[in-house]
């Protein structure tokens, strides 16, 4: 089982730009799809961007769709989240997730399907 630790997170003004790291332990790290969730203060964990294994199929929620990018190294065992034109909203605690991908190409959406989490890096958006 892949274990994840995220880092990155911290205060930024709205506007703003944050990057986000999720490094994978394990020597098959490169056979997860992997993705970002978050969840807010008293609401439901929410999801945010996937990527496949391959790293050749993206996709994102619809709240990020055009300000946040998620990419993927596989040669260092890490998947980012580039988080642009930052808002209020955006305020969460940010959660790694994946799960083993037996065909390259797919990618997770739903966080019930994702079999191992890092413990969230929390991200604060001033307005």
């Amino acid at each position: 089982q892949v274990q994840l630790l995220e880092s990155g997170g911290g205060l930024v003004q709205a506007g703003g730009s944050l990057g986000l790291s999720c490094a994978a332990s394990g020597r098959t790290a490169s056979s997860y799809a992997m993705g970002w969730f978050r969840q807010a203060p008293g609401k439901e964990r929410e999801f945010v961007a996937s990527i496949s294994s391959n790293g050749g199929r993206t996709y994102y929620g619809d709240s990020v769709k055009g300000r946040f990018t998620i990419s993927r190294d596989n040669a260092r065992s890490t998947v980012y989240l580039q988080m642009n034109s930052l808002k209020a909203e955006d305020t969460a605690v940010y959660y790694c997730a994946a799960r083993f991908a037996t065909n390259p190409r797919y990618y997770y959406t739903d966080s019930n399907n994702m079999s191992a989490w890092g413990s969230g890096t929390l991200v604060t958006v001033s307005a």
